[in-house]
């Protein structure tokens, strides 16, 4: 199904790129969903791999916001601080850069959409907790589409301000129903629904993968390339429950989504896929398994986040650049260095 081409669109410099982080995904997460699912992990058929050292600016173990602000902006930060440096001090983050270079791009999460991984990517504020500011950030980033929970920090706020209008007004399809996302004909568009993004064990679906195969279909009727960061947020959750079986249902949904983007790159190579985590949550062990019967059994060392690097997998066009053990913002700069072909 895959590697068909891996040498031959390895060395391509990538037009796209499809950043999947699995919050709280360190390697144990990524084998508990592997023998659950007796032997079956599309993450495991990419033949690329490295490391990304986590740690922030003040903590020897990062929480999301300053490991998100290391992707997005290629600086360390504090924890809790959201694409600011450590005195405060907005950073430029990688929407911003790559809208200038006419990019398209796309922030989705299966959990709320000012929590602190994919606010990252829009926002700046020195605190994570900060939701209102962090939802009016979003007025003036150029991302063309979000999708995620969280529509109260747009249309409910504290301060008065229905952010929906104003984003209505500056061009984008305002919704907060996730089955809107089949009707939606803009190019520009904004799908908040806190009832489409429960737990997997909850019922929330196919969310995750409708939303990436939407970006990219929207995206493929521009010539422009594109930029999207999907974010599988409830491994997290899992992880801070000590809960074995709410990591692996978590597991297996971003799997599938990474497979799902697998064959996107494979019938469009010019797309570099990257899947990493922003840290490990929960310190898990695995103590015991069965492939065969899909049984694992796992213990928690913290309900918090560990220092342990997290894996990092790249497949497609510039994949090469991603093998080897580096700081979490080298992800930022290879991606910026693999586009522009140095």
């Amino acid at each position: 199904m895959f590697l068909k081409n891996v040498s031959a669109f390895a060395k391509k410099k990538p037009k796209n790129v499809i950043l999947l982080i699995g919050d709280g995904m360190g390697l144990t997460q990524i084998y508990s969903g592997y023998t659950a699912n007796k032997g079956q992990l599309s993450l495991f058929n990419i033949p690329t791999q490295g490391l990304s050292i986590t740690k922030s600016s003040d903590s020897y173990i990062t929480d999301s916001a300053a490991g998100a602000t290391a992707m997005a902006t290629g600086h360390k930060t504090n924890n809790r601080f959201i694409s600011v440096d450590e005195n405060g001090k907005p950073l430029e983050l990688i929407t911003q850069q790559l809208a200038k270079k006419n990019y398209k791009t796309a922030i989705i999460s299966a959990g709320d959409i000012t929590d602190a991984t994919p606010a990252g990517f829009y926002a700046h504020q020195s605190d994570r907790s900060y939701s209102e500011p962090i939802a009016n950030d979003f007025l003036s980033n150029p991302s063309d589409i979000l999708i995620g929970g969280g529509p109260k920090q747009f249309k409910s706020r504290k301060d008065g301000k229905d952010l929906s209008k104003v984003l209505i007004e500056k061009g984008y399809t305002f919704s907060d129903k996730f089955s809107s996302l089949d009707t939606i004909k803009n190019s520009k568009f904004i799908v908040l629904d806190d009832a489409s993004v429960v737990s997997m064990k909850a019922g929330r679906g196919d969310f995750l993968s409708k939303s990436l195969a939407k970006a990219t279909s929207t995206f493929a009727k521009t010539k422009n390339p594109f930029f999207i960061m999907a974010e599988g947020a409830q491994i997290d959750y899992g992880g801070h429950q000590n809960n074995v079986e709410y990591v692996v249902r978590e597991m297996l949904d971003f799997d599938k989504v990474v497979g799902q983007a697998m064959e996107f790159v494979d019938k469009n190579p010019e797309t570099l896929l990257i899947v990493t985590a922003d840290h490990e949550t929960g310190g898990l062990s695995l103590i015991d398994g069965s492939i065969e019967k899909g049984y694992v059994h796992g213990s928690f060392s913290t309900n918090d986040h560990t220092a342990v690097p997290v894996p990092v997998f790249a497949y497609g066009a510039g994949a090469q650049n991603f093998a080897g053990v580096y700081q979490n913002i080298a992800i930022y700069s290879k991606i910026m260095e693999v586009i522009s072909g140095e």
